[in-house]
């Protein structure tokens, strides 16, 4: 029944994009029943918070298959879990759960009931402000939700994102959005979290379980003001946020801890500053969908970040899309080449992989196209071989030759 596991996103079998299949995922929903029943109390909270994302995973896996039929039915059978989970005595202030089930509506399409979830938590969540990491979580994912449904950022101050992100400052009840925002609360949440921020980087954390939070904390807050200054500023405000938070962690990073010598944040500094360069990479890529914007700046913000996390799978498709764009490969091909080299991750080899395909899939596109005479805007320059020598050494490297993915993906481009 695990015929699938680690399916190949990147192989059709017939018409049908491998996904789960039924025994396998049967299993996992035997799985999660035995230990919800074994499980009480914050480890239940922690197995919902799971069960949902898995649910939400397989709504996406819909989504992108565009099977309208399995969504509607998947959409049913996550919603009536997610408000099971949600009647649980436990689970009714369990900010995580509500901002995955308003996640989940919005993802099926019914917007107002997710704006209508968003708006019960926020209201029920209490007066915590900057200083709740719950709350900031919440706010960040309700504002990003709708400012994706912006056609552009004009206009964006009056807009319900702006809205959602300076009550967060006003560490007061919740209000649900009435249809415009005051030029006054804007000024002051701009100071708020202007202070915010400075506060939590120039702070050093104490235990570690502080630091796990303060990581976290500091992820949110940077993304919610960025976000802030990008709708009511513009795209130069929000960038200058990421620079100073990215400046300022990478200088955190190899400080040593006077107490024990051992060095400091250097299990969470590096999660929170993989973080905040993919908020930075996706807002820049948000904005050159809605506006006119330079390509270089992303290019250099994503080379950057993945030569730090080259096994970041996001920052990889980011990269892969933005090159697919340009019809010169060296530049790509020579990075690939610098990152495959400098880490054991085999992330690099799969999307090296993945952008020789894609090119060659664009190639055979253009030469076959049915218009008599054909100029090849693309020359052919032995993309085949090019691939094969990348699987070969990546099948050779230590991870490589002991990945099933890797090895069916070789066997299945030699068919």
């Amino acid at each position: 029944g695990f015929n699938s596991i680690g399916h190949m996103d990147t192989t059709l079998r017939g018409r049908r994009q491998i996904g789960h299949c039924k025994e396998g995922e049967e299993f996992i929903q035997n799985v999660f029943h035995v230990l919800f029943q074994i499980f009480t109390g914050k480890e239940k909270s922690n197995l919902s918070i799971c069960w949902l994302q898995y649910e939400i995973s397989k709504v996406v896996q819909c989504l992108q298959a565009k099977k309208k039929k399995k969504l509607k039915a998947q959409g049913r059978r996550s919603k009536k879990l997610s408000k099971n989970f949600l009647k649980a005595p436990d689970n009714r202030n369990n900010l995580t759960l509500w901002k995955l089930y308003a996640y989940l509506e919005w993802l099926l399409g019914n917007t107002d009931d997710a704006r209508k979830v968003f708006d019960t938590a926020l209201c029920t969540a209490g007066t915590g402000g900057l200083k709740s990491a719950h709350l900031c979580s919440l706010s960040l994912l309700y504002a990003q939700l709708e400012v994706e449904l912006l056609e552009s950022i004009e206009g964006a101050v009056m807009s319900r994102a702006v809205h959602v992100l300076t009550k967060l400052t006003e560490s007061g009840p919740y209000v649900p959005y009435s249809g415009q925002v005051l030029s006054v609360n804007v000024l002051k949440a701009r100071k708020t979290y202007e202070h915010a921020l400075q506060d939590y980087l120039s702070k050093t954390p104490v235990s570690d379980q502080d630091q796990v939070s303060d990581a976290d904390q500091l992820v949110n807050l940077v993304g919610c003001y960025a976000l802030f200054q990008y709708l009511t500023v513009g795209i130069d405000a929000a960038v200058l946020i990421y620079t100073q938070a990215l400046e300022k962690l990478e200088a955190a990073g190899p400080q040593k801890c006077e107490k024990n010598g051992e060095n400091f944040g250097i299990q969470n500094f590096p999660s929170a500053l993989e973080a905040v360069m993919l908020l930075h990479t996706n807002l820049l890529r948000f904005h050159m969908k809605i506006s006119v914007y330079p390509l270089n700046p992303l290019r250099e913000a994503l080379t950057e970040a993945l030569k730090r996390y080259p096994s970041n799978q996001s920052l990889w498709r980011s990269y892969i899309h933005i090159q697919r764009k340009s019809h010169s490969a060296s530049k790509a091909r020579r990075f690939f080449d610098n990152v495959t080299r400098s880490t054991d991750s085999l992330e690099p080899w799969l999307f090296a992989i993945q952008a020789e395909q894609l090119r060659k899939k664009l190639t055979e596109k253009v030469q076959r196209a049915d218009v008599g005479e054909v100029h090849c805007t693309i020359p052919e320059t032995g993309l085949t071989n090019r691939i094969v020598a990348l699987f070969e050494h990546a099948v050779q490297s230590e991870n490589g030759t002991h990945c099933p993915l890797l090895w069916r993906m070789y066997l299945n481009f030699m068919v």
